[in-house]
């Protein structure tokens, strides 16, 4: 029997937890007057916005199992949420996936135009890391910091993130199978939804075999989050979705709906999701956060 996480426990901490990356953001784009100031508007407008945070939650929901203290946290929560805003403002951009709706408001190479946003998507990118490397707290352990570092870098590298990307644009207009979509997913999303787990791992001194289940964990749950979001995205307005639907489609991408049919994708992510959740019941109770952000994954409406 799978055990499910009860709504009642990291659910009361959810807002606590978005307040407390929130606040850390907002520190962290409280940039000095050496940055020229249409630079620092574009950067907090990237990130500041409306979003779910989805992965600091689960770098903090990962801090919970481990018993590592909130504070510890904050810094890779705040660094993989700087790289996700990076991505998103690329991802939208007229050579990627051009795109003029981002989480209900217009995307930010509409907002400002596209030499800003491809500038504060690189100097977002940077201050993620700018921002674990500056930290007190991760500074007093340099071994696991540079773990940390080796987690984002090696998520958002050409490995990861970047040649998801390059390999889901090659992939538009044509038909491929599901294994090669799944690299796609698992690089393009997936790597850094890993990270933001991982990273929080490396504060705790686990065993390999712990390690290994978390990381298989981390690993499945960051393909299931992509595939709802390709079935949310043919489900979905675009008023719920904050974004454009049906640009997938439209754009001739290669998604889950479009090659196992919208059951079929709905039925994958349910197999990988308690794949997901077979992996933490080694963990005990105190994995019942990072359940309950899974059940979440899995039920969302955008």
């Amino acid at each position: 029997m799978i055990t499910r996480a009860p709504k009642e426990t990291f659910g009361e901490r959810l807002e606590l937890y978005r307040r407390r990356v929130n606040t850390r953001l907002q520190d962290t784009l409280a940039i000095d007057n050496r940055v020229p100031g249409d630079l620092t508007l574009a950067m907090q407008y990237a990130v500041l916005g409306p979003g779910k945070r989805i992965r600091p939650l689960l770098s903090y929901a990962t801090g919970e199992l481990l018993q590592i203290d909130a504070e510890r946290v904050d810094p890779i929560a705040a660094a993989v949420e700087l790289v996700h805003a990076y991505s998103l403002i690329h991802d939208d951009l007229p050579a990627m996936d051009d795109d003029d709706l981002r989480r209900g408001r217009p995307t930010t190479h509409r907002q400002f135009n596209e030499a800003i946003a491809i500038l504060a998507g690189d100097a977002l990118q940077a201050l993620a890391f700018e921002a674990l490397c500056n930290d007190p707290l991760l500074s007093e352990q340099p071994a696991d910091q540079l773990r940390v570092v080796w987690w984002l870098a090696t998520a958002a590298g050409p490995a990861g993130m970047v040649g998801g990307q390059l390999l889901d644009l090659g992939a538009e207009g044509r038909t491929v199978g599901e294994n090669e979509l799944e690299d796609i997913h698992r690089r393009k999303t997936g790597q850094l939804i890993r990270a933001s787990i991982m990273m929080s791992s490396e504060l705790a001194n686990l065993s390999a075999d712990v390690k290994q289940r978390l990381d298989e964990f981390a690993s499945d749950i960051g393909l299931v989050f992509q595939i709802m979001d390709d079935v949310l995205e043919v489900e979905q307005d675009t008023a719920t979705l904050g974004k454009s639907a049906r640009s997938d489609a439209n754009k001739e991408k290669s998604t889950y709906p479009a090659i196992l049919g919208l059951e079929g994708a709905r039925n994958r992510a349910n197999v990988i999701y308690e794949n997901a959740l077979e992996s933490l019941e080694s963990l005990g109770a105190g994995a019942a956060g990072l359940r309950w952000v899974s059940d979440y994954i899995v039920n969302r409406s955008h």
